[in-house]
């Protein structure tokens, strides 16, 4: 991980060649990346950035951007203060394949959890993230669209996914 006084001093670790979410927090941004890389795979800290003079809602040396990847993705976590929070209008996706891993994730990002429905959770940071098995999609996706309706219809009325739950309605 590069660390540096200025973010123009530090090498950046940006991917000329592939689009790099900004996510918004109010001067927890490096706490959230290091949180997220410990709970997904292939995820890791790549540069933490600090302020080279003050701005609205920091001063000189606080972290004011961080460079993380989450599942071979790169994203930017900015220090921007209280004005912006995060919506539903925008969630990461995680697939996974089991069960174990839908309550491992469901468990340790779902901060709200009346926010919960549809494999949808809120974490602690206010930023949504949808908690998905393949069997879903797969399933959601058949060519037999009464089976796919069943499957979106036992969706619809899940908050965490069940996978055995889907299976049965697909049956």
């Amino acid at each position: 991980m590069t660390s540096s006084n200025s973010s123009t001093a530090s090498r950046s670790t940006f991917d000329t060649s592939t689009i790099t979410p900004c996510l918004w927090f109010d001067g927890n941004a490096e706490e959230a990346a290091r949180y997220y890389v410990s709970l997904l795979p292939d995820s890791r800290m790549d540069a933490v950035h600090r302020a080279p003079g003050d701005y609205p809602s920091g001063k000189a040396g606080d972290v004011l951007t961080v460079e993380f990847t989450l599942m071979g993705r790169p994203f930017l976590g900015l220090n921007g203060g209280p004005h912006f929070k995060f919506n539903e209008a925008i969630s990461l996706m995680i697939p996974v394949e089991t069960q174990a891993e839908v309550d491992r994730l469901s468990d340790a990002l779902s901060a709200h959890p009346e926010a919960e429905q549809c494999g949808w959770v809120k974490d602690r940071y206010g930023l949504s993230w949808q908690i998905v098995p393949m069997r879903l999609m797969q399933l959601m996706g058949d060519s037999d669209g009464a089976r796919a309706r069943r499957v979106f219809n036992a969706m619809m009325e899940m908050k965490r996914i069940d996978i055995a739950a889907v299976e049965r309605a697909a049956a």
